[in-house]
């Protein structure tokens, strides 16, 4: 009798701790939808003093809303160490990207895309520890 109260608890603890991250995730997406359009979305990677400023255009110049930025770090001895980060554009097309590393051994290749439309960035942090990016998005070709 006492096993069976006892699987009871723990089944209705794990299916409170099931809920709870439910809905706490739901909770930090509301919070990301609901973000002021005009506020610089930032992303911070936490390996390293060194940031990108980006703003995403199209062919015109006229700025990107909800491009997305997208990079993949390989850091560290050997780049046994990897990060993906990714951000999203405000109403002004712009981003920014904190806490990347200053050394890496290639650099970091950044590609934003909207839709169809795509392009890239390169940058060496050791040369320009804050870059200041603009990306034209262009038409994929096919």
């Amino acid at each position: 009798m006492r096993t069976i109260s006892r699987n009871r608890c723990a089944l209705s603890s794990a299916f409170m701790l099931v809920m709870l991250s439910f809905s706490s995730s739901s909770l930090s997406l509301q919070a990301q939808t609901s973000a002021d359009p005009k506020s610089v979305p930032v992303i911070d990677g936490g390996i390293g003093p060194c940031s990108a400023d980006f703003t995403i255009t199209d062919a015109t110049g006229a700025p990107i809303y909800a491009a997305t930025i997208r990079v993949h770090i390989a850091y560290r001895f050997l780049n046994a160490h990897k990060l993906d980060l990714e951000v999203g554009t405000n109403a002004a097309g712009k981003a920014r990207f904190t806490g990347l590393p200053e050394k890496t051994k290639q650099g970091l290749f950044f590609r934003a895309s909207e839709g169809d439309r795509e392009g890239s960035a390169f940058d060496d942090p050791a040369k320009t520890c804050k870059a200041e990016l603009t990306i034209a998005l262009e038409r994929k070709s096919q």
